[in-house]
């Protein structure tokens, strides 16, 4: 018997049955039946399930001699299922990475409850993606099982059958079976919540619930909308059948008014000439089966008092009132921010009129992203250096937790920050400032730039559609006129600045001040923050950050962590930090090994507490070098990556280390110890001289010394790379001689 039984329904979804199929067949967890129910379609539907079928075993192919709708086809599956527990899944719809392992661990964990309810998050066709709005309710919090009477918000999730999985064992002692017609989930979802004598969660997104653009049934007008009726009709029906759930009457009422509001008021659904029929029903049905308790808050109670009589001009005539005050509110709000920005900019215009201010410096990073990078380093250390110095940083008030107590934090967008824009002498960022920023005579505008160039940057994207979007090249090179000096880390990138980004500032071949913590942290700063990440004390970190993707809207997952952790065994662990456009991290919860660090706020920790970095076109490697420490570069999609963005040298010829073009590759790079071979060093020295040729763990000193001291002769000299002691780890690659001085590192600034 297998443990699952993945009942796929299909009609007219040739377009997305192969990504539904797909994603049940990858999954990591195999112990499973496929039984996929063809169910009369007239495209190629029945083809690709066939195709399936063939090519797997798992996969049972079902073809039902004529439509019978949702309902009956996944009885017709549920008729052939032999697994443990059953798994409906929509065939426009598709698993997660690793959901069924997931599902089996927590029924496992709970001792196998007659339903498990998990999570899912709403796939739009533009590429958006929407959470559940009441995740809370699957919150793990509590009694692992328990019964509807426990947590009786259960019944806010959204009530379809594809968000649980069933023990088979329940559903044929319950005798349960989906009806025909529309909103075929009604009249099975209550009946097996409210029966269940055992449910658990799991809050974990499982399923994507593909929203498309046209061709789901719920948002194609037509009087079958009238259906959902008789599916409450049979939800009463088994409430009379079993006196013991008379509790809850009223609940159920309470979601089938609401139901009703929502199929009357969603667009597209019931047309127009029949809204009145339809309201009118639903009157009927509040006498029908109106029942006290569970008394709703007083809007829902108004709404349900105005369907319950059939008031259904009234009910339009609140729902447009309420539309028009909305958009009242809209046009308000965008009027007040108007007249309050048109007032800052007289502000910001009053403020450059007055002195500037010489002992003040304004500070920011990836657009107000927080306490970080180049900027970060140089603040502290003209703090240090620089007598009366006063510093403020410019971050969004999510981030001002991670801004040192010294220094002043500004809001973005307020008269505070138009003022230090305007009156500071000193402008650092790492990217640019508002585009309105006026540079006056006497301000100094340092860019520090936030990496060494791999990828085409500036002038370079401009034959390039897919890496230069919306950019405005003649606003990019404005900004450029802004900047008086701008940080090197190495030739390479001078010359590509200068080039990309023409102007008649000074280039600072003075390495990047964020890189000065590898060659000051010590084995002791490495080994706390190990211990602060959970990483255990003999284990490998493997630090995977990939980059951005211009040629893709969504966030690519070409590689399986769980598979590669599994191959390389207990000894490892992999930390996973997304890209900053990305919202969703790389790896799920539920392994101690695989750990999300994607909002850490501080990726050189993050750096210092690995053994290894893999990566394919972050310009993290070049910074990463700096620890002479292995760096591994998995480049499946380099062809496509190269012809969307474009690189300035070819990677696979002059890596940082090993290289692997495929996931079999990439495991044997760590099985077989190739990403700490003397070759991979000798490739890693070679990587090094050419692109760390100054970060010497004094470069913000000489940032600091030149730029706001005005010191250009004697400045620290750039200690030689043989002669550089980069913090070591504390794991397998044994003790390194280390700086006596020890230097503080936390998850964010002290």
């Amino acid at each position: 018997m297998p443990r699952f039984s993945v009942i796929v329904p299909v009609y007219k979804v040739q377009a997305y049955l192969h990504a539904c199929l797909e994603s049940v067949l990858d999954q990591s967890f195999t112990d499973f039946e496929l039984v996929a129910v063809d169910d009369c379609s007239p495209d190629g539907s029945g083809a690709i399930v066939d195709e399936f079928a063939a090519r797997d075993p798992r996969v049972t192919a079902v073809h039902l001699p004529e439509n019978t709708g949702l309902g009956p086809a996944r009885n017709a599956g549920l008729e052939r299922a032999t697994g443990e527990y059953v798994i409906f899944l929509d065939s426009d719809d598709s698993l997660t990475q690793d959901a069924l392992q997931a599902i089996s661990d927590r029924l496992k964990d709970t001792d196998g409850p007659d339903v498990l309810v998990y999570d899912y998050v709403r796939t739009y066709w533009t590429g958006r993606t929407v959470p559940n709005s009441v995740a809370a309710q699957l919150t793990e919090a509590g009694p692992a099982v328990f019964t509807l009477a426990d947590r009786p918000g259960l019944l806010k999730v959204l009530h379809v059958a594809w968000n649980k999985a069933y023990r088979r064992e329940f559903l044929e002692r319950g005798g349960f079976a989906f009806a025909p017609g529309y909103y075929e989930d009604v009249s099975w979802t209550y009946p097996v919540l409210l029966t269940a004598e055992s449910i658990a969660v799991l809050d974990r997104v499982c399923v994507h619930y593909r929203q498309r653009r046209q061709g789901a049934i719920t948002s194609t007008p037509g009087s079958r909308h009238f259906e959902i009726f008789d599916q409450y009709d049979r939800v009463f029906a088994y409430l009379d059948a079993h006196p013991e759930l008379a509790e809850w009457r009223p609940h159920v009422f309470r979601r089938m008014i609401d139901h009703f509001s929502t199929v009357f008021t969603a667009r597209g659904r019931v047309p127009r000439g029949s809204r009145g029929a339809f309201l009118r029903r639903t009157r009927t049905y509040c006498r029908r089966y109106r029942s006290s308790g569970a008394t709703p808050r007083l809007r829902t109670r108004i709404r349900h008092a105005l369907v319950g009589m059939g008031a259904h001009r009234t009910y339009r005539a609140l729902c447009s009132g309420r539309t028009f005050l909305r958009r009242v509110r809209r046009v308000a709000a965008a009027g007040h921010h108007a007249v309050r920005a048109a007032a800052l900019q007289v502000h910001y215009r009053a403020q450059r009129c007055l002195p500037l201010r010489e002992n003040d410096a304004v500070f920011s990073a990836y657009w107000g992203r927080g306490y970080g990078c180049n900027p970060a380093a140089i603040e502290e250390k003209a703090r240090e250096l620089v007598p009366g110095i006063r510093t403020a940083w410019i971050a969004d008030p999510a981030h001002h937790h991670t801004v040192p107590t010294a220094t002043r934090r500004l809001t973005p967008g307020t008269a505070a920050y138009w003022t230090a824009l305007a009156r500071s002498k000193y402008l650092v960022n790492n990217v640019n400032f508002d585009r309105r920023l006026v540079k006056r005579r006497g301000q100094v505008f340092l860019q520090t730039q936030h990496g060494t160039p791999l990828k085409h940057m500036g002038l370079d994207l401009l034959d390039r559609p897919a890496a230069v979007g919306d950019t405005d090249v003649r606003r990019t090179l404005a900004n450029c006129d802004k900047w008086d000096y701008v940080l090197s880390a190495n030739r390479h990138s001078t010359l590509v600045w200068e080039r990309v980004y023409p102007a008649s500032y000074t280039t600072l071949e003075y390495g990047y001040p964020r890189n000065d913590v590898y060659q000051q942290a010590t084995s002791t700063d490495v080994a706390r923050l190990r211990e602060t990440l959970g990483i255990p004390r003999d284990s490998v970190a493997i630090l995977y950050a990939p980059t951005h993707r211009d040629y893709r809207r969504t966030q690519r997952h070409p590689l399986d962590l769980d598979r590669l952790l599994r191959a390389l065994g207990p000894s490892f662990t992999v930390l996973t930090r997304a890209h900053h456009l990305y919202g969703t991290p790389l790896a799920g919860e539920g392994s101690s090994r695989l750990v999300d660090v994607s909002d850490h706020p501080c990726v050189e920790s993050l750096c210092l507490a690995s053994d290894v970095l893999l990566t394919d076109y972050s310009s993290l490697m070049f910074d990463y070098a700096n620890l002479d420490r292995p760096i591994v570069v998995y480049a499946d999609d380099w062809a496509a990556y190269e012809a969307a963005r474009g690189t300035y040298f070819d990677l696979r010829r002059f890596s940082p280390g090993a290289i692997a073009f495929s996931e079999d590759e990439l495991i044997d790079v760590f099985a077989t110890g190739e990403w700490r071979s003397p070759h991979s060093a000798q490739r890693r020295a070679a990587f090094r001289e050419r692109f760390c040729p100054y970060d010497d763990g004094g470069a913000a000193e000489r940032v600091v010394r030149h730029v706001f001291l005005g010191e250009t002769a004697g400045l620290p000299s750039v200690v030689p790379l043989e002669e550089r002691q980069p913090a070591a780890v504390p794991t397998a690659f044994g003790p390194r001689q280390e700086p006596q001085a020890s230097v503080l590192l936390t998850t964010s600034p002290a």
